[in-house]
């Protein structure tokens, strides 16, 4: 079928560039047969279609939806090769005969810097080339290096392949931001980033359960083997079956193959007050929710004495259902109530800061386990709110060659303190405190890192102060 145009003019014949550019853009012509442009000549904006499809209607192709479910099942295979060291902390640190610092530094700060020093490059190059031929080689990666964890025979060989996940981790979140980012209009964006960020909490729930039974079964070396397979299936599916969305096509946006620098992306980006602060939240947010999720499974063990497995099924109920909730309902509440005053975007993750901090408070000094996990569970449902809505705004408020290197701006600031930092100060102040408390210092570490939800709270704040004019000029 030779494809129309629609201007604001009407119906046209589409210019010959364009239709060369369908014929020679093998992405365009397999999302369903449809692609949007626009003629950068004049400005206008042009819809490009092969069908009777509209931009409404993309959004929930089933095209898209197989896109989000493939993404979704690789961001669980993802957590789960990255959290399954969370309850492993204890068997690992008396085999290892390592300290705590020790392990905060393994669990945060040996993988966080590597996979965000490695996500910047990494984004560049998902913004200028494929984004499946990215995915495909960061699925490779990890999970070859989560079963070599289970090889490793000192501290350092520990290390040394948990850097290796990190960067092969680096690759599937600024591709997937901008693949949905692709797939679903604006107005929809929040809820399936959402949608999407729920596979982390599904991992994590696997991770905590799988890797404290196998771990108990087996020991935790069998753990890292198993859980290291599954990641190589899904890399054929993705080879098989994984198709890219033109870029920018339900915005009506001009894809002009406009490489910008790194330098140019992070200038854009950080000239806008609303990024700032949304950076600045979520690393906050993240600093909490990281230390409680590393940190969790020691807590319970040390505290209310359960055992690796109970505590992996806790855990991982707690994360799984309670974070999986509160992520989709933060970006189906934004996405609502966003559609009338975008301020919404950010006044949804502040709500959930708020409520968190003293949920978390009554986990950590209940004295009853069955109350202190009710209470982390709605807690947990709480902290998460900012997921979606975050995500949704750093791609909105971004250019079409930008959106992967603007996830990796703000994944690097969430991954760095949050991840990187937070399990580390919780070592250290474990380790600090254990003199005069013992045991009971945990209880206090987590307590401070739970307390910078507030700071975050104070920046989503100052966010909404912004967020309707940037995301006015990011779309004019």
């Amino acid at each position: 079928m030779r494809p129309v145009c629609r201007s604001r003019q009407g119906m046209i014949p589409c210019p010959p560039d364009v239709r060369e550019r369908i014929s020679n853009d093998p992405a365009s012509a397999g999302f369903v047969g449809f692609a949007l442009v626009g003629d950068a000549a004049t400005g206008r904006r042009l819809s490009v279609q092969g069908g009777s499809a509209t931009a409404d209607e993309e959004g929930h192709s089933s095209s898209a939806r197989y896109l989000l479910g493939l993404l979704v099942l690789l961001y669980v295979i993802n957590y789960i090769d990255r959290q399954i060291l969370s309850v492993l902390l204890e068997p690992i640190k008396q085999d290892l005969g390592v300290s705590d610092t020790a392990m905060g530094l393994l669990t945060g700060l040996a993988f966080a810097l590597f996979y965000t020093a490695a996500g910047i490059p990494i984004a560049r190059q998902t913004d200028r080339g494929s984004r499946r031929n990215v995915i495909l080689a960061g699925v490779v990666v990890w999970s070859v290096m989560t079963a070599c964890c289970g090889l490793a025979r000192n501290f350092v060989q520990l290390a040394l392949a948990r850097v290796g996940v990190g960067v092969g981790e680096a690759t599937l979140n600024p591709a997937a931001h901008s693949l949905i980012s692709d797939a679903f209009p604006p107005e929809r964006r929040a809820t399936a980033l959402s949608l999407y960020n729920i596979g982390g909490n599904v991992g994590i729930m696997l991770g905590f359960i799988a890797g404290g039974w196998i771990g108990e079964t087996f020991g935790w070396r069998q753990a890292f083997l198993v859980v290291g397979l599954p990641g190589l299936a899904a890399a054929i599916l993705v080879r098989a079956t994984l198709r890219e969305p033109p870029r920018g096509h339900l915005e009506g946006l001009v894809d002009d193959t406009d490489e910008p620098s790194f330098g140019e992306v992070l200038r854009f980006m950080m000239r806008q007050r609303t990024f700032r602060h949304l950076c600045l939240s979520s690393a906050f947010y993240a600093f909490g929710a990281y230390g409680f999720t590393i940190w969790g499974s020691a807590f319970l063990i040390r505290i209310h004495h359960m055992s690796l497995s109970e505590t992996g099924i806790a855990m991982g109920l707690v994360q799984g259902i309670g974070g999986g909730l509160g992520t989709y309902l933060g970006g189906m509440l934004a996405d609502r109530f966003g559609r009338k005053d975008p301020r919404y975007l950010a006044w949804v993750p502040a709500l959930g800061g708020v409520l968190a901090v003293p949920l978390l408070g009554v986990f950590l000094f209940w004295p009853d386990r069955n109350g202190a996990l009710v209470a982390y569970a709605i807690a947990m449902v709480f902290s998460v709110f900012f997921v979606g809505p975050n995500y949704a705004v750093a791609q909105s408020l971004a250019r079409l060659r930008m959106r992967a290197q603007a996830a990796a701006l703000l994944l690097f600031a969430i991954n760095l303190i949050g991840l990187g930092i937070a399990p580390l100060v919780v070592g250290v102040l474990n380790d600090s405190l254990a003199a005069s408390l013992g045991d009971q210092a945990i209880r206090y570490s987590l307590m401070a890192t739970g307390a910078t939800s507030l700071l975050a709270v104070f920046h989503s704040l100052l966010a909404a102060r912004s967020i309707r004019e940037d995301l006015a000029a990011a779309a004019s």
